[in-house]
């Protein structure tokens, strides 16, 4: 597998015609700020975000008028764990899909501007408790 690479991402993001591509984009700044650790590459043709050479936080571009971003434990099944727990001041922002899956719906620009801080604070929990 080639190494992970920022520029097949902004190419990827060049091409893309999204409505939301500036939020899209936003998010992804906030997301690479939030640990070093973090690297990214297009996984399931979105945004992937890779941490320990595991994908634990990829963009959903399916929705029309939103994106979503997944958290998740990788592509490859996992023992079963339930992260929710970890979550409990976050509950608004989340929505699970299974006790280690939830995804984070953003509408624009005010909504990603909104959450923010609680994005970076999610994101950094879920790399500490999802490996």
């Amino acid at each position: 597998m080639p190494k992970p690479s920022s520029e097949h991402v902004e190419n990827f993001l060049k091409q893309l015609d999204h409505p939301l591509k500036p939020e899209m984009e936003e998010v992804r700044k906030i997301i690479l700020n939030t640990d070093e650790g973090l690297s990214e590459h297009i996984k399931w043709n979105a945004p992937s975000f890779l941490f320990q050479n595991d994908d634990r936080v990829t963009f959903n571009l399916h929705g029309k008028g939103f994106f979503r971003l997944v958290l998740h434990r990788g592509a490859k099944s996992k023992d079963p764990v339930d992260l929710r727990l970890f979550f409990e001041h976050a509950q608004e922002l989340l929505e699970w899909s299974a006790p280690d899956r939830a995804t984070i719906r953003f509408t624009g620009m005010n909504d990603v501007e909104s959450k923010r801080d609680v994005l970076q604070a999610v994101i950094r929990k879920w790399l500490e408790v999802s490996g």
